[in-house]
């Protein structure tokens, strides 16, 4: 059975998100990333981590998948965004991205997330709206908002 698919399905079942997975010590360790589906939430807490690793232990025992560790995480606040419906789900928010090829001379680019439309997210930077194409997004990180 395939990892991701396997994972993606029990962390779902639960009523959490996968957001990434790790595989790290030549795929000795699985580190997974979880959150809460969209909506009012209040973010990841360790109860919601145990639930998932103790959930995946049985379901990775189960499927016969060898591995040394597993870790279940938050993504923190600097949420990586992977799938358009991240990007969707997170619209109005401050994110971090860098281009695999570069648009207008530059790679890295910070501002606001306008819309996701046809496969083009509109980003509001200091000089302007600036439409990117998802597929060329290499990296992209919400910049967290820390309010005192």
């Amino acid at each position: 059975m395939e990892l991701q698919g396997l994972l993606e399905r029990t962390v779902d079942g639960l009523g959490y998100e996968l957001v990434s997975v790790e595989l790290s010590n030549r795929g000795r360790m699985l580190r997974i990333f979880i959150d809460k589906p969209a909506g009012p939430q209040g973010g990841i807490t360790v109860d919601d981590c145990a639930r998932v690793s103790n959930q995946l232990t049985r379901v990775l025992e189960v499927e016969n998948i060898d591995y040394d560790r597993l870790e279940v995480s938050s993504p923190g606040l600097d949420r990586p965004l992977k799938k358009e419906a991240d990007f969707v789900r997170f619209a109005g928010e401050q994110a971090r991205l860098t281009l695999r090829v570069p648009v207008a001379g530059r790679r890295n680019f910070t501002g606001v997330m306008r819309a996701v439309a046809e496969g083009k997210l509109q980003l509001e930077t200091d000089g302007g709206l600036v439409s990117l194409d998802l597929a060329n997004i290499d990296k992209a990180r919400l910049v967290p908002r820390i309010e005192f």
